[in-house]
Order: structure tokens, then sequence, then C-alpha cells
């Protein structure tokens, strides 16, 4: 009976594939990657990306490119498993089954090396700041160090400083009173476990409709998005590429993939069509509130895509002048406002990264410190940066942590997220309370007339804060201003046994220009509004004409109160008929 020509086909491809492997296996790693038996782990990883992308079988038809690339993977297998490099050396295969044409006995110190009968898991940390785990079977993960030697060109794998953009999120971190537990200044603490040791590898999630929906869109959350279908080339290369990015970046960057076959709904809902060649897409909101697409076009690199990432992280944060600060009032929204305080030159890529998941929950600012002598900073009692103030919905402001240490990207995004949402959650609770609470008598600010004048802004009142204004809009804004400074001058303690020692009023500018007249000639004829501050008792008065912001207006307010404000003699005693 003859044997069926599928039969025949079949056992064809598993002899080759066999054939394969076992040639795969017989060559010297070190030639089929073009490295030295003194290479490092960076140069093994870039001599491992370099061919790999080269003779990709996506990339790559050339007759031979799938057993060259069979060659290369086999190679970086060996070589980035330190256990399986170090048998290699010794016995020249990496199981360490000593046969004919045995490595370097000597090691490629010049020292022999021992492998003791335990378990075989080794932990290499090489110079270029790369960590290695090994372990039971051919898994592997790999983490970059905040210490070490970067190498002679001070680059990592890639060639990429990842410290610079995303690692380390304070620049040099430090103490700005002494102490030492106030960031990090370019290397881990002593015996500090590394993220390679309490995470898992990351993996790049499958997108469905629903997950996009649930977990993608508008969430404040970026995303990589590998677009594919299963004609479309260059899916595994760039699939390989986005995996490690995605490692790099774990906890600022998720990282997930579509299939346009199966999800056709989604691919026509993000309005994107895929031909010959995979696309690559973030999800960011680096231009508007709202999460959108944008395309990939850079080589297929891991340092290329890491820049483009970093260009679009979200950018809700103001960069402010902390010499100049102070933060603003803000009535609508009533939001509670939030400031890092670090010595990096441009904000934090981990402070960017939590603004888009609280960017509609909180306000952002960040500012370079250099001084420890600034007023803000002893006010608060900030004794290391990085530190992190709050300011709640009632405008107290608070420290909420200085001398934060982070020891990776993923481990300061959690510790920032954690800070913020206790900061949101007591706000909330703030907020709740007040809502509880009836609304306190005078609240609302009364409009000055001849029969409650005396009464009002009368020789009671050490001074009458007087909002005057010209339009309905205008006496909209003066009444939203003075309401709220009202309040926290009550709740400050300004009332005296007679009656309110600080009386706030507001004034029609069109029908009472004779009242003005007593403080100007001109009845400030020329001003839609302006605040006005009369101190019956003495006489004395001080008007501020500039922007009338929830800003400027407390500010106006607190000088005086403070004293810092010039005041001159009224012309006559003002009188409202």
């Amino acid at each position: 009976m003859g044997i069926p020509i599928r039969s025949l086909l079949l056992a064809s491809l598993v002899l080759s594939s066999i054939v394969l492997h076992v040639t795969a296996k017989t060559l010297d790693p070190y030639k089929v990657l073009g490295v030295d038996k003194n290479a490092s782990q960076r140069d093994i990883k870039k001599a491992f990306h370099k061919l790999s992308l080269k003779y990709h079988p996506d990339k790559n038809k050339d007759k031979g490119a799938q057993q060259k690339f069979e060659e290369i993977n086999n190679a970086h297998e060996i070589l980035s498993d330190e256990e399986k490099r170090k048998n290699y050396d010794l016995y020249g295969d990496e199981n360490g089954n000593p046969g004919i044409g045995g490595g370097n006995f000597g090691g490629r110190d010049g020292h022999t090396h021992f492998t003791g009968s335990g378990p075989r898991n080794t932990y290499f940390s090489s110079g270029d700041g790369w960590q290695t785990m090994g372990g039971q079977g051919n898994g592997k993960t790999f983490s970059f160090s905040f210490g070490g030697n970067p190498g002679a060109d001070g680059a990592n794998p890639f060639g990429f400083d990842i410290g610079d953009v995303f690692s380390n999120m304070f620049a040099g971190g430090g103490s700005m009173g002494g102490s030492q537990h106030g960031g990090f200044a370019g290397s881990a603490r002593p015996g500090a476990r590394t993220s390679s040791q309490h995470t898992s590898p990351v993996t790049i999630q499958e997108v469905t409709m629903q997950t996009f929906n649930k977990e993608v869109a508008d969430q404040g959350i970026t995303w990589l998005l590998l677009f594919y279908t299963k004609q479309a080339n260059g899916q595994f290369v760039l699939e390989s590429v986005l995996e490690d990015v995605a490692r790099s970046l774990d906890g600022a960057v998720r990282a997930g993939k579509v299939n346009c076959d199966n999800e056709k709904a989604l691919c026509k809902k993000t309005g994107l069509s895929v031909g010959k060649t995979a696309r690559l897409f973030i999800y960011s909101y680096s231009t508007t509130e709202k999460g959108s697409l944008h395309e990939y076009s850079g080589d297929n690199d891991a340092k290329s895509l890491k820049i483009f990432c970093q260009e679009h992280l979200p950018r809700f944060s103001k960069r402010v002048d902390i010499r100049q600060f102070s933060f603003p009032s803000n009535a609508l929204p009533n939001l509670p406002q939030v400031f890092l305080l670090s010595t990096k030159k441009d904000t934090p890529a981990m402070w960017r990264a939590v603004s888009g998941m609280f960017r509609n929950r909180l306000i952002f600012y960040d500012a370079e410190v250099k001084d420890a002598s600034l007023p803000l900073l002893k006010r608060l009692g900030v004794k290391n940066v990085p530190a992190l103030i709050g300011r709640n919905i009632n405008g107290e402001e608070q420290l909420l942590k200085d001398g934060i240490s982070v020891k990776d990207l993923r481990s300061g995004i959690k510790e920032l997220k954690t800070l913020l949402e206790s900061f949101e959650k007591k706000n909330k609770k703030l907020a709740s309370n007040q809502a509880k609470k009836p609304e306190p008598k005078g609240n609302k600010i009364p409009l000055l007339t001849a029969s409650n004048f005396e009464e009002t802004c009368g020789e009671k009142a050490s001074v009458c804060i007087i909002g005057v204004f010209k339009s309905n809009k205008g006496r909209e804004k003066l009444e939203t201003v003075l309401s709220e400074i009202s309040q926290k001058t009550l709740i400050r303690g300004q009332r005296s046994n007679s009656g309110n020692a600080i009386a706030y009023a507001l004034l029609d500018g069109n029908k009472q220009s004779a009242f003005l007249s007593s403080f100007d000639k001109s009845g400030y004829k020329s001003y839609d509004d302006l605040l006005l501050a009369y101190k019956p008792r003495r006489g004395r008065f001080a008007v501020h004409t500039g922007e009338l912001t929830m800003e400027e207006a407390e500010r106006f307010v607190a000088s005086l109160l403070n004293g810092d404000v010039q005041l001159s003699a009224t012309r006559q005693k003002p009188v409202l008929r």
C-alpha cells in the first residue's frame, strides 16, 4: 500500500523544522549575533533587536530568512539568560551538558564559575541598568534599574535613556532641609526591590468594542493601540516593539491590539481602515480634554516609540513660577487644586500621566523648586522636595506630603494616585457637610440704599467693602466675588460684639453717582465696575479699579486688612439719596 502524499508532505515539514532547530542549536550564539564573548547584556539585546527586525519573516521574504530568524532567537535565548550563557561558556551547551567543543572553561572574566545544586534561579544586574530575572523554563523579565553604570555611551539596550523621560520623576530629588528621605538622586536605595521583583510581564490586551468603551474611551489613560488584520504585514514586528515599550512605561501607558477582522464595528467607529500593513496609534489627551487617536509613523524601534509616547502624554498641569504663584480662587467650577513641587525643569511625566486620570476632578499645577526659603514652602512646612500641596474647596492650603520617594514609574504613579484620591475624598466629604448646613444669615450681599446705608456701612462697621456695578452682568460677578470673600472673613472671626467689623455691599453706580463723587470728583464714570473700601469712622477710603477676578479681589481685601493699602481722605461725607 502506498503512503498518502499528504502524509509525506507533513512528515517532510516536520523533519525540516527539526533540522532547522537542531542546526540553530549547534551554532555559536556569539557568532550568530555578531558579538564577542565579553559582550554586555546591552550589546546582546541591541544586536538581537537589530537582527530580528532585519530577518523577521513578515519583513524579509528572502530564502533562508526563516532559518536565520530562528538562529537569532535561539542565540538570544541563550545569551540573555545568565545561567544558560554560563553553561554554554563552560560546557558548550546551555543546559550544562558537556559536549565536544565546550565553551570557555575559564569564564568570560578569566575565572572559573560554579553553579550550586539548588533551584535554577539566578539574578543578574548588568552594568547598563537592565536587570534580568532568570528562572524555570524560558521566562525572563526585564526592567530598568535606577542604579548601575549606564555603559560607555550612557544608553540602555535600545539606545535610549528611559530615566531622562519617564523613570526619574523628580530629576535630582533630594532634600531641601537636610533630610535625605525625599526623592531619589538617580540610584535606588540599598536593598530596594526593583519593579521586576514585584510586577508580572506586561501583555498586550485584546481590545473589543466593549473593552474600548469601558477602559479606553475618555478614561484619562493613554493607550497604545495596534490595529491589524490577518492579511496585514508588520503585525509581529510592531507587536514586539509595542510590548517592550508597554513594559518600560507600565503605569503611564497601556497597550492593546484590535483585530479588525473580528472587530469591524470598532474599526469603523474609529474611522480606521487597515490595508496591507498593520497600523499603530496612541489614544491620548495631549491636545484636548477628550481622547483622540494619533497615528505613529516613526521607525519600528523602542526608542522612537517612547519619544512619541512622551510627546503625547496628557498636559493638564499648568507650569508656573513658584516665586510668583498663589492659588487662584475658583468659584466656578468649585474644584480642589493640587500643586507639585520638584527639581525638574519640565513637568514630570508621572504628573502628566495622573493629570489625565484626574483631569475633570482636580486642577493641576507644578513648578521647579531651587530655593528652600520661599515663603510658600516655609508657611506650609515643606522641608523636602518632591512635595505635594493641596488647596481644598474652602480655600485652605495644606501639605499633602513632602519628601516623596518612588522606585519606578508604576509605583510612582500609584503613590501619586493614592495621595490625590485621599485628598479628593476629603473634599467630597467637606462639600457634603457644607451642603447639609443651612446658609448663614447675611450671606446675600445687600444693595445699598438710603434706608439701609447707616445699618450696613455706618460707623458700626470698621470697614465697608462696596462693589460698584453699572450693568446686570457686573452686579452678578461682584455679588459672587463678595459673597465668597465675606464667608472667608466671617470664618476667620471678623466679627465684633456691636455688629460686623467688616461689611459687604453692592452699589448701583448709574443711580448713585453723587455718592461716588464724595470719593472721586469724576465719580469713577470711566469704570464699569470697581471695589471701594470705605472706613466710616475715619472718613478714609481705598479703591481697586483693576481686573475684578476672585483672586485680585481677595488680594485687595487681604492687603487692606493687613494694613498694606494706602488710604485717602474722602472729599466729603458720603450720603445716599
